[in-house]
This record gives C-alpha cells, sequence and structure tokens, in this order.
C-alpha cells in the first residue's frame, strides 16, 4: 500500500470532509474539500421530491441514514410510497421486518409505478471525487481512509446499548487506538463493510476515533499525552468524551449532541475525570453509555480538556483548549484517519 499518497474521506451527518495527503507536501497545500455528505444531498432530493409528489425507489448499499431518513419519514407521512431493496433498507433499520413496519416497501427491483424517481445509496462515491478533481489534473491515490459512524448491527433489543457495549469491550481489552483502524472492517460494522464494498480495499475508521486521532496531532494536545488528557469531540449528531493516555483510551461517554448543554457538557467531562461518572446515568439521559476502565486512577494527570468537533462552540467558556491540527478544525477527522492509517500500515510491513 502506498503512503505517499492518502485520501481521507471524513463522512458526517452533514458534511463529507476530504483530504488528499501527500508526503513532503505542507499541509496547507494539500488538496481539501469540505462538501455536502450523500445523506444530505439524497435528503434534498427526497425533499423535492415530496414536494412534486413522486413515489421513490432506493437502491445501492447501506450507508448512513441521519437526514435521508429524517426526509423519507416525511415522505412516507405526506402519504407517498418508498420502495427499497433489501440492501439499500438497512440504512433505515438492521432488521427489515422493522424497515416494512415504519411503511416502506421492500422488493428486490423496482415496481412499475408512474414517475418513479430511483435514489442510489452509499456513504462514499469515489468516481464523482474522481470526476471532479479531474480538470484541475488531480488523481485519486491507490490508498484510501474512510470514517464513518457505525452504531453496528443490532437486530433486535436498544441500538444504544450495543454500540456502547462494543465500546466497553474495547476499553477493557486495553483499550489500544491503534485497533481502531480497520484493514478489514469487523463483521458488526456493517457501515463500515459497506464502505469497503464501494471503495475496496479502504482502511475504515468510526468518525469518533478519527477525530480522537486527529486531536493527537494538535501541538496543544500532544504535550499532554504522556500525563493524560481529557479529548472531546463535539459532532453534529454525537458528543464523545475520553480519557487518552498515550495512545490508550482509559474510559469515555458517548451522548447525543442535540440533547447537550454547556452545563452537561462540563457536568459529563468532571464526572469522567473523577472516575465517578456512569453507564446509567448517561444511557439514562438517552445518551449510549459511559465506561471508565479499572486502571484508571483519578488525580493522574487528565488536568488538560481538549475540544473538537463543528458544535465546539458548545465548550466556550468552559475553560477548555479548543483543539485545531494543522490549523484547520473541520478537518481533525481527516488528519487523524491519515495519521492512524500509517500507523496502522507501517505496524503491518
Amino acid at each position: 500500500m502506498d503512503l505517499d499518497r492518502i485520501l481521507a474521506i471524513d463522512v458526517g451527518a452533514g458534511t463529507q470532509d476530504v483530504l488528499l495527503w501527500e508526503a513532503g507536501q505542507p499541509m496547507e497545500n494539500n488538496v481539501k474539500l469540505i462538501l455536502p455528505s450523500w445523506t444530505t444531498v439524497l435528503a434534498r432530493h427526497v425533499q423535492r421530491l415530496t414536494q412534486e409528489g413522486r413515489p421513490i425507489f432506493l437502491t445501492g448499499n447501506l450507508m448512513g441514514g441521519g437526514p435521508l431518513v429524517s426526509a423519507m419519514k416525511r415522505h412516507l407521512r405526506a402519504g407517498l410510497p418508498v420502495y427499497t431493496t433489501p440492501r439499500a433498507a438497512l440504512t433505515i433499520r438492521d432488521n427489515l421486518d422493522q424497515v416494512r413496519e415504519r411503511g416502506y416497501a421492500v422488493v428486490e427491483a423496482p415496481p412499475d409505478v408512474p414517475d418513479l424517481v430511483t435514489l442510489r445509496t452509499q456513504d462514499v462515491d469515489l468516481d464523482a471525487l474522481a470526476a471532479a478533481l479531474a480538470p484541475f489534473g488531480v488523481t485519486l491515490p491507490q490508498t484510501v481512509a474512510v470514517a464513518v459512524q457505525d452504531h453496528g448491527e443490532c437486530l433486535e433489543g436498544s441500538n444504544r446499548r450495543f454500540r456502547f457495549q462494543l465500546w466497553r469491550e474495547f476499553v477493557q481489552a486495553g483499550g489500544a487506538m491503534t485497533h481502531l483502524a480497520y484493514q478489514t472492517a469487523p463483521a458488526c460494522y456493517t457501515r463500515m463493510q459497506a464502505v469497503q464494498q464501494d471503495a475496496p480495499g479502504a482502511i475504515v475508521m468510526d468518525t469518533g476515533p478519527a477525530a480522537l486521532w486527529g486531536i493527537l496531532e494538535d501541538p496543544v494536545a500532544a504535550p499532554h499525552q504522556d500525563a493524560g488528557f481529557v479529548a472531546v469531540n463535539v459532532g453534529n449528531q454525537h458528543a464523545i468524551g475520553v480519557l487518552i493516555r498515550g495512545e490508550r483510551i482509559l474510559g469515555l461517554f458517548e451522548h447525543h449532541t442535540v440533547l447537550m448543554t454547556p452545563e452537561k457538557l462540563a457536568h459529563l467531562v468532571d464526572r469522567l475525570r473523577a472516575g465517578t461518572l456512569t453507564d446509567e446515568e448517561v444511557y439514562a439521559d438517552h445518551g449510549h453509555g459511559a465506561y471508565i476502565g479499572t486502571d484508571y486512577a483519578p488525580g493522574s494527570g487528565f488536568d488538560v480538556v481538549v475540544v473538537t468537533g463543528p458544535q465546539r462552540h458548545m465548550a466556550a467558556g468552559l475553560g477548555y483548549t479548543f483543539a485545531a491540527p494543522y490549523g484547520d478544525m473541520m478537518l481533525t477527522g481527516c488528519f487523524g484517519l491519515v495519521a492512524a492509517t500509517k500507523r496502522l500500515m507501517k505496524g503491518a510491513q
């Protein structure tokens, strides 16, 4: 795998942030793009089709739902049909029976109905990106790294519980951050697997860990790595706070940004740092959960809190440090993808 050029794509609910990193190139001169995510693009199409009263057929791959699923709910409430292939339907729920219960028609092929519009589902479209860059003489590299927020496949029970169980098992296994980047996505991470189908050979990560790796690239955060610090990523949909020492995660919480306030964020960070934050406390507040490993000792470092993410303004006035690696906060996840990919592939050589 060529590590001299790496294409990093950090897929969020609102944007897909793109960095084409080249060795020996000043970071400021690398190609950078902030584009609408495909779920946002498709949601806009659905909104227009709802206004036009036209039926929809979804085909393609499992992708992040977010704005797209919200738009399709409004489409269904307007009395308009949505047909979907079984694979594309996994964008809505992991369980196809639950998809049908929500009013979708799961079909193998497009039905013969008037004015039907086909929409293709996917998180990553390398052909579209290559076509956009071609007029500038820019080609895509062999090495691709992609971050998506993946809850993990949950057929029954609480999706929030299932996702955080994966986090708990990771911390209990040692919390090595290098284990959060995958050449082959684990079976439970179906969205990452879908990305690797659409971008064969891609390194994949969750968006939260990609941002954490990016924070380690920040010149303010890096000096505190040995003593330990609290890293917080306030994304458009999820907020995650993590106890990091070296390249290990010793504990964390994950919540939904829409339910967050500055006061709640400060409370969660303080309780995490004190080692007293409980899983039930966060879950009862409709977050994903919290877990603190047995080898975390309160009071031993972790004096500094470093924040990044598109909703980081929520932490303004809390006395935290804002991370902007290479002076560009929006690409924190991309910088993390590049750093993790280089570490993963050099370790494999």
